[in-house]
Order: C-alpha cells, then sequence, then structure tokens
C-alpha cells in the first residue's frame, strides 16, 4: 500500500494508473501493490449440547407428572404484546414440560 508524498492520503491504482484519493497527485514510477490474506483453517465444529447448558434458573415448582418439587423456568411473549408473557416449566428430573398463563 502506498501513500501519498504530499498529503499522506491512500494511493489507488485504476486501470494500471496511481493517483492520490484526495489531491490527485499522481507518483512517478511504478506502484508496488501486494495484497495477501492468510486464512485459517478451522480445526472442527463446535457441538452445542442443550442438556450440558443448564443456564435456567431453578425455582421450587411441583412437576404435575412425577412430583418432583424443582423446575427450570424461562418466558416468552407469546401472545399480542399487550398481554403478559407465558412462562414455561421443565421439571430437573423427569424433563416434563408444562407452561403457566398467568
Amino acid at each position: 500500500m502506498e501513500f501519498c508524498h504530499k498529503c499522506g492520503s491512500i494511493i489507488l491504482v485504476n486501470d494500471n494508473k496511481a493517483v492520490c484519493a484526495k489531491c490527485g497527485y499522481r507518483p512517478k514510477g511504478k506502484i508496488k501493490i501486494q495484497v495477501s490474506e492468510k486464512m485459517a483453517k478451522p480445526e472442527g465444529v463446535a457441538v452445542i449440547r442443550e442438556k450440558e447448558l443448564a443456564t435456567y434458573p431453578v425455582v421450587e415448582m411441583k412437576c404435575p407428572e412425577c412430583k418432583y418439587k424443582e423446575a427450570y423456568f424461562w418466558t416468552l411473549q407469546t401472545r399480542s404484546s399487550d398481554e403478559s408473557e407465558t412462562k414455561f416449566y421443565r421439571c430437573t428430573k423427569c424433563e416434563h414440560t408444562w407452561r403457566d398463563y398467568k
């Protein structure tokens, strides 16, 4: 990459003609432009297993299936925006999932 000797701006090359992008200065001689890019070879594909990513908060909630007293929970806006969001629960023992519309 070459820079202008007058203003310091970058020298652009179009149709084998070099000219300063800012002031229009034309450098004498040939402009050497070398472009290279090194790309790293990916080492593998990351696999995300949802069961290993237990990032949901745990609350005391009785599972309707196995009666265990702990469940993960999360919320989603499943209806129109002027209505409250829906709470989803998943039992930490049997993984039964249910929702609460309150």
